[in-house]
């Protein structure tokens, strides 16, 4: 099963506070490798604040003739459809994406079920399985792992591009220290269970995990 790696570009800081997005990507990552992405800018009518377009470079005037946002979400729901979702800093994103595909789906019971989908975040995962790393900024994990260049910070397609190479660093480390065969070993809901264990015990944890498989196969 693939997983989709989301990222929004928004007019403002929370769904909550009046803020929209004004462009989203996702990038499938699946079986140690990229194997497709989806981007598009969104247009809601909604004004982009003059230090958000120094920030992205998305203008107001992109966003003029932009596909509205009913109709993007409605394509990247389809094209994400049973995918289990990553984010970096997951919070944000997962809050854009639960707002946005309630107003694009309002309605349809079914599209609407994907909504509350659980996220894996690479700040968190990193934060666990790299304490030693300056900090876990996207653009300070890109250049410390040296990860490949996907072009301008701040924009959807770039950033969830970076966010996918840097999710398969974190899934080949956690597969190097649990002894599996690679990056494809590691599974949404093993990252997800990786996330919630407390930084200073990650050690204890991983041997947990470890004797726990090793029981279940014996």
């Amino acid at each position: 099963m693939p997983i989709a790696v989301i990222d929004f570009e928004t007019t403002g800081s929370s769904p909550g506070q009046g803020a929209r997005a004004t462009e989203i990507a996702a990038v499938l990552v699946d079986d140690g490798r990229i194997v497709g992405q989806y981007q598009s800018l969104i247009h809601t009518g909604v004004w982009v604040p003059p230090f958000i377009e120094q920030l992205t470079g998305i203008s107001n005037a992109m966003l003029a003739d932009a596909p509205p946002a009913a109709q993007v979400m409605r394509e990247v729901l389809a094209f994400t459809a049973g995918c289990p979702l990553v984010a970096h800093n997951a919070a944000f994103d997962r809050a854009f994406w639960r707002a946005e595909a309630l107003l694009a789906c309002e309605g349809d019971a079914t599209a609407t079920s994907a909504v509350d989908a659980s996220f894996a975040c690479t700040v968190r995962l990193s934060r666990r399985l790299f304490p030693q790393a300056p900090n876990h900024r996207l653009g300070t994990l890109a250049a410390w792992h040296r990860l490949p260049d996907a072009g301008r910070a701040h924009r959807a397609l770039a950033d969830a591009t970076v966010t996918a190479h840097l999710l398969l660093r974190l899934q080949q480390a956690l597969a190097e220290r649990l002894g599996h065969a690679g990056p494809g070993a590691i599974d949404h809901a093993l990252l997800c269970q990786v996330q919630t264990w407390p930084v200073a015990a990650v050690d204890k944890a991983l041997a947990r995990h470890i004797q726990s498989c090793r029981t279940s196969a014996g």
